[in-house]
């Protein structure tokens, strides 16, 4: 379990050397991600090399939400002055993520099916 984590954890390492050295504006994280997909995409690393800690990760992913949740309650006061620009965020947000993930399966699937009945010729 010590070596899957650690595998994990040199992908984050490398996600935070990409950052410094050139000052990319995403986050580490992100990068480490990325980094990670692309691993197991290309089949650097195998699935089952990282499994259990992922499943570990996952099962327990709430623990991880317990401090932004804390710091939420911390900065009530601020949140409440703030609360209108935030619900026109949230909101909006969503319906943009709607609207695009809707897109983007209609025009998918118009190609799969343009695919399908060439295929079929």
């Amino acid at each position: 379990m010590i070596r899957q984590l650690f595998i994990i954890l040199i992908c984050l390492a490398f996600g935070e050397i990409i950052v410094y050295f050139t000052s990319v504006k995403i986050p580490s994280s992100i990068i480490g991600m990325l980094l990670l997909t692309a691993a197991l995409h290309f089949k650097v690393i195998k699935l089952k090399s990282i499994q259990s800690i992922a499943d570990f990760l996952l099962d327990n992913m709430v623990f991880f939400f317990i401090p932004p949740g804390v710091a939420i309650m911390c900065y009530f006061d601020l949140i409440s002055k703030e609360l209108l620009p935030i619900l026109a965020s949230i909101i909006g947000s969503t319906f943009l993520v709607l609207v695009s993930t809707s897109f983007t399966h209609q025009v998918l699937r118009k190609i799969r099916s343009k695919k399908l009945k060439k295929g079929k010729k």
